[in-house]
């Protein structure tokens, strides 16, 4: 038994934007068709270093797809250690034998398949012509989260970036503008407020345990994608927002512990059923996603195993094809 071993460096050499948001969409259909087993990803809390790690399998039955990776958020990391904030291994698993087919650097899946969970929900959410994205968060989460919206739009009109004045905005335009600069105006902004005002799609992606974004500035016709949300007590919309929403998840027991509407969900701000459905069900038909220019819609992302598992394999089988990776005996 051959297992194939993929590092970071091979993986990302192996996926496209494009090739993720497919294998994402097929994921979210199945999942919304009742074909895939998805237990809720086990959290280890390890308090005394502000950081946690989290496992997550999962088995997409007509797919046959089946993986299990293990991540950790340590936001202290980059400071202190000088590594990732999100660190992650994903064990892809042949669901005949249960035999570890490929064991890979998942760092970079799990920024491809969040990015192209926004992706995604911008499609079935987000005004058809939208134009201007406010990012509020410039880390690893916000390239791809911009790259999927790229790809989705292929033409934005303006891109506006806010963080922490840590120069990390600064850093994010000087990157993404020789990449994307033909596709939008990137610019850094000074405040929160001057990212979300007047745009048409907002991602926030920091580990906040408190609102960033202000109702105030929210205006009909808004998308939301939540992203940095992924923990409990972590939050980034002021929760009146969510009072005035269309709130799509990606899997309910998964967001109400710990995606954006954790918090306002344990104070009692809103319940269930201010929740419209998940966006599996919107992606397999069972539900309508924005059905107004003026609704306001919010995307909570917790993150699935079953993206991971269908990126995982899509990475697999474009490196079998290239010769990509080293093969080990393991069992």
């Amino acid at each position: 038994m051959k297992t194939l071993l993929l590092t970071e460096k091979d993986v990302k050499q192996l996926l496209s934007m494009d090739e993720v948001m497919e294998a994402v969409e097929s994921a979210f259909e199945a999942k919304g068709l009742g074909h895939a087993q998805m237990p809720a990803k086990v959290y280890l809390f390890y308090n005394k270093y502000k950081g946690d790690l989290r496992a997550m399998p999962s088995y997409l039955e007509e797919l046959d797809i089946s993986a299990v990776k293990i991540v950790n958020v340590h936001p202290e990391n980059r400071a202190k250690y000088g590594l990732p904030t999100v660190m992650a291994i994903i064990i892809l698993v042949d669901p005949k034998n249960g035999a570890p087919i490929a064991i890979m650097g998942g760092t970079w899946v799990t920024g491809m398949r969040t990015g192209a969970a926004g992706g995604i929900a911008a499609k079935y959410l987000a005004k058809k012509d939208s134009r201007v994205v406010g990012l509020v968060g410039a880390g690893a989460q916000a390239r791809t989260q911009l790259m999927a919206l790229i790809s989705l739009y292929r033409k934005l009109e303006e891109i506006r970036v806010w963080s922490l004045p840590d120069g990390t905005k600064e850093a994010f335009v000087a990157e993404m503008e020789p990449k994307y600069g033909d596709a939008a105006k990137i610019i850094a902004v000074e405040s929160a407020k001057d990212a979300v005002e007047g745009a048409d799609i907002i991602v926030t992606t920091t580990p906040s345990r408190k609102p960033l974004v202000s109702n105030d500035w929210v205006k009909p016709g808004m998308h939301f994608n939540c992203i940095g949300a992924d923990a409990p007590g972590k939050e980034e919309l002021d929760p009146a927002i969510l009072t005035r929403a269309k709130i799509v998840v990606d899997d309910w027991e998964q967001a109400s512990h710990s995606g954006e509407i954790n918090v306002p969900l344990s104070k009692g701000i809103i319940t269930k059923q201010n929740v419209w459905g998940e966006i599996c069900g919107i992606v397999a038909g069972l539900k309508p996603g924005r059905t107004s220019s003026d609704e306001i819609t919010v995307f909570t992302s917790t993150g699935l195993a079953v993206q991971d598992a269908v990126t995982a394999n899509r990475a697999y089988k474009k490196a079998l094809a290239k010769g990509i990776g080293k093969t080990v005996e393991i069992v």
